[in-house]
């Protein structure tokens, strides 16, 4: 499980990079918001933990473009502000609960339990897989980007489940064909080669970001070009 920290505090960040390893989360940091966003943006996340008075974009501000992105990642906010009025704004700018600090290690540790189980709750109940502003319906077996549906074969349909459910993750063309057609790889045919290029020409041809990346002589990756 892959958790982001915002927190402009390098002694508060690294107790809870620390504290979370140990608990065996694999943990990135970000010291102010823009950091926070790009990697939030670029990266896929279980749930994030943001501080709210930061430098340059604050948490509030941050959780609300977070959200304008169409960001659904569980937000859990960590701040000395504690009203309920700065509940309120919190809970306005999209976050999904409110820690206030100081708070016990354990408590925390139970929020995010909280949360990441609602999370994968609410997504096996919509059975949809989404990425950034793709949406694949895996009951209807329709995909979605931008609002505009993309025809898949069924095949094709397969492989793209496969790579969703695989983001950020480098696939061989033997890890392809095992899964997706399982069938033992055959260095002497490019089958999977010609669906990579079918697909990329549905899912990314016509849309800004291009989301099925060539890794030279090692396969394929999910997920939006490197910056």
């Amino acid at each position: 499980m892959r958790i982001l920290i915002v927190e402009d505090e390098p002694k508060v960040a690294s107790f809870l990079k620390q504290g979370l390893e140990e608990e065996n989360y694999e943990v990135e940091v970000a010291f102010d918001g823009q950091m926070g966003k790009r990697l939030a943006l670029k990266n896929n996340f279980d749930i994030i933990l943001m501080d709210v008075i930061m430098p340059y974009t604050n948490g509030l501000q941050l959780c609300k473009e977070l959200r304008d992105e169409n960001i659904q990642t569980p937000v859990l906010m960590l701040t000395a502000l504690g009203t309920t009025d700065d509940k309120i704004s919190g809970f306005d700018a999209g976050a999904d609960d409110y820690l206030v600090k100081p708070f016990e290690f354990k408590e925390l540790l139970a929020r995010i339990r909280a949360l990441t189980k609602r999370q994968a709750g609410a997504a096996q109940k919509s059975n949809k897989l989404t990425y950034r502003e793709l949406t694949l319906d895996l009951d209807k077996k329709i995909a979605i980007r931008e609002g505009k549906n993309i025809s898949l074969t069924a095949k094709e349909f397969g492989l793209l489940e496969y790579m969703m459910r695989n983001v950020s993750k480098l696939l061989s063309r033997i890890d392809i064909s095992e899964k997706v057609w399982d069938i033992n790889f055959d260095t002497g045919t490019n089958t999977v080669d010609v669906y990579i290029n079918i697909l990329r020409k549905k899912i990314d041809k016509d849309f800004k970001e291009t989301y099925i990346q060539t890794r030279i002589g090692h396969g394929y990756i999910f997920q939006i070009k490197d910056e």
